[in-house]
């Protein structure tokens, strides 16, 4: 796969959890029809997995290393 800078990583991680959270919080709370607040919830879980995917990406990936063949000495 592709190199993701690990800001970028980060970045993403923290925005899949806060909408995550957002969105489980309200479809428990907030949502006042049952199939809706279903649905939210759903998609918070999906945003959740998403984020979890990114931090396994983060944790998983090889260190950035420029090629030597590239660039003299």
């Amino acid at each position: 796969m592709k190199y993701i800078p690990p800001k970028k990583l980060k970045v993403l991680i923290i925005m899949f959890f806060a909408a995550a959270g957002f969105g489980m919080f309200s479809g428990l709370f907030l949502a006042t029809s049952g199939m809706q607040g279903l649905m939210i919830t759903l998609l918070g879980v999906v945003n959740l997995c998403l984020g979890g995917f990114m931090g396994f990406l983060l944790f998983t990936q090889k260190p950035y290393t420029r090629d030597s063949r590239k660039y003299k000495k």
